[in-house]
């Protein structure tokens, strides 16, 4: 079961979510989804280092959590088809900005030298509604090499407040919309693909996809649990 693959490791944990059945839509390329998770230390985005490999969600302050490993996993899986090299990608409700981190290997190549014939360089465009978690996402980027670069030549952008124009090809949301956002879905890519907690008292996971002519089906995937995305009364976030 999901809350059964917490590790002693990174890889661990990383290893344990990979035998789990919660993966299945992308057989076959559940590599891609463990090397991105495998480079991306969560110690270095979690508060409290001796549970960072705890496959449960944790606080962060500000009454956000940074979502469980097996959740992270859950959304990269949804969005995989999306996630390219080249990509460009909206992660709403970046928080820590652990996410940040792991779609960035996800999209763009560890370096020219490095990336095959035809990968493109994409871009993770990160938003969080508050200030100090901004700071500290960007903080934690910075600890690991490959993402300090990301920041510094604007391959991860972070920024407080508003979204950001589009079209992203993938967009992730990190925390429950009471309705699924328009302006959101207007700046999914055709074809593009969006993974979003919605409700209040009762919350569903939503596959929100726009075909190439622009059409959008939306389908329910699974009931979670997630903080609020914004406090309406204080911030509109778009």
């Amino acid at each position: 079961m999901a809350w059964r693959c917490s590790g002693k490791t990174n890889r661990e944990l990383i290893e344990n979510l990979m035998k789990s059945k919660i993966l299945g839509l992308n057989e076959g390329q559940h590599d891609r989804i463990s090397h991105a998770m495998e480079s991306v230390d969560r110690a270095h985005f979690v508060l409290d280092k001796s549970s960072a490999y705890n496959d449960s969600p944790q606080s962060i302050g500000h009454g956000a959590t940074i979502s469980a490993p097996h959740m992270h996993a859950y959304a990269i899986d949804h969005l995989l088809p999306f996630l390219r090299p080249g990509a460009r990608v909206l992660d709403v409700g970046s928080g820590s900005g652990y996410l940040c981190a792991v779609l960035h290997h996800l999209v763009s190549p560890p370096s020219a030298a490095d990336s095959e014939e035809g990968q493109k360089t994409g871009k993770v465009v990160a938003i969080d509604h508050i200030p100090e978690l901004v700071d500290w996402s960007l903080a934690n980027l910075k600890k690991e090499e490959r993402t300090r670069l990301a920041v510094e030549k604007g391959l991860i952008e972070v920024h407080a407040g508003d979204g950001r124009q589009g079209p992203f090809d993938a967009i992730h949301v990190g925390a429950a919309a009471p309705t699924i956002p328009e302006p959101l879905v207007s700046q999914l890519a055709r074809p593009g693909r969006m993974f979003i907690p919605v409700g209040t008292a009762v919350q569903h996971i939503f596959q929100v996809d726009k075909d190439e002519e622009g059409n959008v089906t939306q389908t329910q995937i699974m009931s979670v649990n997630y903080v609020p995305l914004t406090d309406r009364d204080k911030q509109t976030p778009w």
